[in-house]
């Protein structure tokens, strides 16, 4: 039986496996994750429907079954129809389920072409799809080491 809240088998399968410096996606119902994936990725899609599971339940099941160093959110642009001009509200929820979690750890946002980069990489182990519909609400984790 486990201990922590991620009790889904298949998340809990690829974590497992991982180790340090691996990614882990939480997308948004948005996100293109068939193309902006890693070569060595598995996509674990719990889109079952729109506004059903958000990425920031996704956050907090993850964040209590692995140790998480860094944490990378999409920046949001300025010049196209999906536009902000401050923080998107669902990144004040991170910081909460972060705060939550014991973790002193801040959001850093990334360009969002780069962020596709980011993502891109032989590090990239799994993809977690949501239907989240909020903007700008693609969330990238670096597996950090266990202390304990």
């Amino acid at each position: 039986m486990l201990k922590h809240k991620l009790i889904h088998p298949q998340i809990n399968e690829i974590i497992g496996r991982a180790g340090h410096h691996g990614k882990i996606l939480i997308a948004d119902g948005n996100y293109p994750s068939s193309s902006k994936k890693g070569p060595n990725a598995e996509i674990v899609s719990l889109n079952l429907m729109p506004g059903v599971l958000n990425c920031a339940q996704v956050l907090e099941a993850i964040l209590s079954a692995v140790p998480i160093d860094e944490i990378n959110t999409m920046m949001y642009t300025e010049d196209d129809p999906y536009s902000l001009d401050a923080d998107p509200p669902v990144w004040d929820d991170y910081r909460k389920v972060i705060a939550d979690a014991g973790l002193n750890l801040e959001l850093k946002p990334i360009d969002k072409w780069d962020f596709y980069d980011a993502v891109a990489t032989p590090d990239h182990i799994l993809t977690v799809q949501t239907a989240d519909r909020q903007r700008y609400a693609n969330i990238l984790l670096s597996i950090g080491v266990r202390m304990d």
